[in-house]
């Protein structure tokens, strides 16, 4: 049985733990709402613009380019969305673990596979495992901009056009609730579109378009394109912060529940003590 002294330093040592995890609860709590916030008003902008979209296809405008092109993928590139600091439960984890499937799959088929990993996490899983990958764009999960967004969507984009990549694929954690964070793994290039057959409310517009079709196709789709990088750094921060805050509270809940049973067994010992010490002054008053 543990004595009173290793009980108390245990004790102490439990209570300055919980107070780093319910500080960096506090702190992921209030990074969550202002992240939030900006995917809230970043939404908004890109459903005006899929309703844009929507209305041109409605109107059976020929949005055909080069982005929409789709060929016989011998080449895919795929970008993973990780944090670059850990004490987030298996956010990280099941990215890594999601990755290295996809690779061995590609690799199984005799697909080449170019990574670019955003986070250190992910990219120290890939240095361990000996993989190659495109290290330009590691830190940029650390506060997610739309200029690093735009530089991301432009290499990407490049290497679709010039013919170095066949695909592009999108490997992250979509936020659904604070308690549920989703890995998601969606098609990023080539880009495709879908008609407004379903009765969409942009359906039958009819849009006056300056100064051509082609004009507006070639300036609509970089913009969606470098709006879905941005959203997808957002999402990928907010579920990042959500599951941090969740793996916060489950260790200080944890951190109560070791605290109670510590300071039960601590009240015994320390009762027994003083019985024994009692018995011992009884037993010499007896004996004299």
């Amino acid at each position: 049985m543990a004595s009173l002294k290793e009980l108390k330093l245990r004790l102490a040592s439990i209570r300055s733990t919980q107070k780093i995890t319910s500080a960096m609860k506090m702190v992921s709590s209030a990074k969550l709402h202002r992240t939030q916030t900006l995917t809230g008003q970043t939404l908004i902008y890109a459903n005006q613009l899929n309703t844009i979209l929507d209305g041109l296809l409605s109107a059976e405008c020929d949005l055909e380019s080069p982005y929409t092109e789709r060929r016989t993928v011998k080449r895919v590139a795929i970008v993973a969305f990780s944090s670059s600091t850990g004490l987030c439960g298996s956010f990280n984890a099941n990215v890594w673990k999601e990755l290295s499937a996809a690779i061995a799959a590609y690799k199984e088929k005799g697909i080449e596979v170019r990574l670019y990993p955003v986070g250190k996490k992910v990219a120290n899983e890939l240095r361990h495992a000996g993989e190659p990958f495109v290290a330009d764009f590691i830190s940029f999960d650390e506060r997610p901009t739309y200029e690093g967004a735009v530089a991301l969507a432009a290499r990407l984009m490049e290497s679709f056009l010039a013919g170095e990549v066949d695909q592009v694929e999108l490997l992250y954690h979509h936020f659904k609730s604070t308690a549920t964070q989703v890995l998601t793994r969606k098609n990023y290039l080539p880009l495709a579109l879908e008609g407004a057959e379903g009765g969409n409310a942009a359906a039958g517009t009819d849009y006056i378009l300056e100064p051509s079709m082609e004009a507006l196709r070639d300036l609509l789709f970089p913009k969606l394109l470098n709006l879905t990088i941005y959203t997808t750094m957002l999402d990928t921060a907010t579920s990042e912060h959500a599951a941090r805050m969740m793996a916060m509270q489950t260790a200080n809940d944890n951190a109560n529940d070791l605290i109670q049973k510590l300071t039960l067994q601590y009240n015994k010992t320390r009762q027994q003590a003083i019985t024994n010490e009692l018995l011992d002054i009884m037993g010499g008053s007896a004996a004299s």
